[in-house]
């Protein structure tokens, strides 16, 4: 009985993740409106469907042991491949020990991999299993779509202290390709804002961030931060939450976003996508695609670029990973 509680528990806590509903005690000052989205969001059944996948390939990793799982993992026809869901693994170095569909992957180290808007996504992946599971966004070849690249709610569970498996959920409407003038100066109004930092010190660096008539609001364009603690530093837009604890907010499609800005920051520096309102829509969920930097090892400082505004397009030529090779 108590096993049939839980299982019924999980389903309902995922399903209020894919819904926008934190399952955790929010900050009473949270005022993210996650019912408006310009944002096509995957459905709550296939985010279920995911994450029961990726468990049962867990276990039965756990169960048959690495070798037989790799196998089976490996098997365009087996029953770990079903339609655009597909089990994948790695070891926590970042070399894939299984892939169905990138045979040429298979005993490469591909932790430094990132997609085409700089997201380091074997990484990101990694991180989450490191929580024992939870979900990220990249950019990958749907092979239901003739490899085309397109935007993906990934989701990671650790099997044990070395390997970890890995699937997701396409996102085939939403466009997610970001110029790279765009990018560039994100990177740079994020850089300036790290430059200030350290020669002004953190307490006038953060005055200056939540300025909204100052030189770090632009628009849409704006630095937040967040301690390593997850504690809200600077937020322009939304200044009630200042103060507050975020680790565990999540977007829309149950991202834990701070908690990943922070991992980004704990490596130095990264990209990465989430679901968050925006300024200029009348704070309306948009795709954002954002930047951040650690400072002194217990802070970072990020800004991002909305898709809505940003020339986003989906991609129109074959994917970044070029042609599958087997040498």
């Amino acid at each position: 009985m108590k096993t049939i509680i839980a299982y019924i528990a999980m389903l309902l806590a995922v399903t209020a993740i894919a819904l926008g509903v934190s399952t955790a005690k929010d900050d009473p000052h949270e005022s993210i409106n996650l019912s408006s989205s310009s944002t096509p969001l995957a459905q709550s059944s296939s985010l279920v469907e995911l994450v029961d996948f990726v468990r049962e390939a867990r276990d039965y990793a756990r169960d048959a042991g690495r070798e037989m799982a790799c196998k089976e993992f490996d098997n365009k026809t087996g029953r770990f491949v079903r339609g655009d869901l597909y089990i994948y693994a790695y070891d926590f170095q970042g070399t894939n020990v299984a892939h169905p569909f990138r045979p040429d992957f298979i005993g490469k180290n591909k932790a430094n991999l990132t997609d085409p808007n700089g997201v380091a996504l074997i990484k990101d992946l990694a991180d989450c299993s490191k929580r024992g599971e939870d979900f990220t966004y990249f950019i990958f070849p749907n092979p239901d779509h003739a490899d085309k690249d397109e935007l993906k709610v990934g989701y990671a569970a650790n099997v044990d202290d070395n390997w970890w498996v890995g699937s997701g959920v396409y996102l085939s409407d939403v466009p997610a390709f970001f110029q790279s003038e765009s990018r560039d100066n994100l990177v740079a109004f994020v850089d300036e804002a790290a430059k200030y930092a350290e020669e002004n010190g953190r307490e006038k660096a953060l005055q200056a961030f939540n300025d909204r008539n100052g030189s770090f609001v632009s628009g849409n364009l704006y630095i937040f931060a967040y301690d390593f603690n997850g504690t809200t530093l600077s937020l322009p837009y939304q200044p009630e939450l200042l103060g507050s604890k975020r680790m565990d907010a999540k977007d829309s499609n149950g991202i834990a976003f701070v908690r990943n800005c922070i991992d980004q920051a704990k490596r130095g520096e990264g990209y990465l996508y989430y679901i968050y309102p925006n300024p200029s829509r009348n704070m309306e969920d948009d795709l954002k695609l954002s930047y951040v930097r650690g400072i002194d090892n217990d802070w970072c400082v990020g800004a991002g670029i909305y898709a809505s505004e940003s020339n986003t397009t989906n991609a129109t030529s074959p994917t970044y990973l070029g042609e599958i090779s087997s040498s």
